[in-house]
C-alpha cells in the first residue's frame, strides 16, 4: 500500500494579498480609545494608541541605542472597534452611500449624519 504524502502549498508570488474593506480610516475615533488609529487592511488588524500593549525584548543594534524590555502597542482585529457617532459620541454601525459625484460617504446608522474622514 502506498503511504500518503501531503504536498505543500506553495504560494504563488507576485500576487497581492487580498484587501478587506474597512469600515475604518486612519485618525478615526472608535470606541475602544480615542486616539490614533493605524489601519492595516491586507491583514485586516487596527493598531490603536493605548491598547493591547504588549512587551517585547529588543537587543541594541548599535551601541548606545534602546535595548531591554520596550512596551509597545500591537494591533487587533478590526471587528473589535466601532465607530463613534458624531452626533452623540456612542458607537455605531457604519453605512455607506455614494453621492452624485461619485465619492462614498460614511453614515452612521444611529443618527444619519455623515462620519468625515480625518486627512
Amino acid at each position: 500500500m502506498k503511504p500518503l504524502v501531503y504536498k505543500k502549498s506553495r504560494r504563488v508570488r507576485g500576487t497581492e494579498p487580498a484587501r478587506y474593506k474597512l469600515h475604518l480610516a486612519k485618525g478615526d475615533r472608535v470606541r475602544v480609545i480615542s486616539g490614533d488609529v493605524r489601519v492595516f487592511p491586507k491583514k485586516y488588524r487596527v493598531l490603536v494608541e493605548g491598547v493591547n500593549i504588549v512587551k517585547k525584548h529588543k537587543r541594541a543594534a548599535q551601541a548606545g541605542d534602546e535595548h531591554g524590555i520596550v512596551e509597545m502597542a500591537a494591533p487587533i482585529a478590526a471587528a473589535k472597534v466601532m465607530l463613534l457617532d458624531p452626533k452623540s459620541g456612542e458607537p455605531t454601525r457604519v453605512r455607506r452611500r455614494r453621492d452624485e459625484d461619485g465619492t462614498i460617504e460614511r453614515i452612521a446608522v444611529k443618527s444619519g449624519q455623515p462620519i468625515p474622514r480625518v486627512k
